[in-house]
């Protein structure tokens, strides 16, 4: 699995963006990286997010940390990923069953 680092393309797991492709912008801490799509290319806003609700891809685009909107899709087309990063990934929901489902109801 690639590294999660400033630059790498990620596909997003869980919410309503759920399947479209972003990038990461910043590192906040060892649980939050800062992404964005950007909103004009894959309809990804730029927001704060939890590693474990997204899936790196073996791509990365040149960026510099906390790059702005404008640079990072300068960035993707630089690297020929326009058509990859519009493309929308189907993620299953099945992956992702909550602990509570899987505990026995109280009577």
């Amino acid at each position: 699995m690639p590294a999660i680092g400033i630059g790498r393309v990620c596909v997003k797991l869980l919410g309503r963006e759920a399947g479209r492709k972003c990038v990461i912008v910043d590192i906040i801490d060892e649980n939050y990286v800062l992404i964005t799509g950007p909103k004009s290319l894959t309809g990804v806003k730029r927001r704060r997010v939890n590693v474990n609700h997204i899936e790196p891809t073996d791509k990365e685009v040149n960026i510099s940390r906390g790059a702005s909107d404008d640079e990072v899709v300068k960035a993707i087309e630089s690297s020929g990923l326009t058509e990859f990063m519009k493309e929308r990934v189907r993620v299953s929901r099945r992956e992702f069953i909550s602990v509570k489902a899987l505990r026995p109801s109280k009577l």
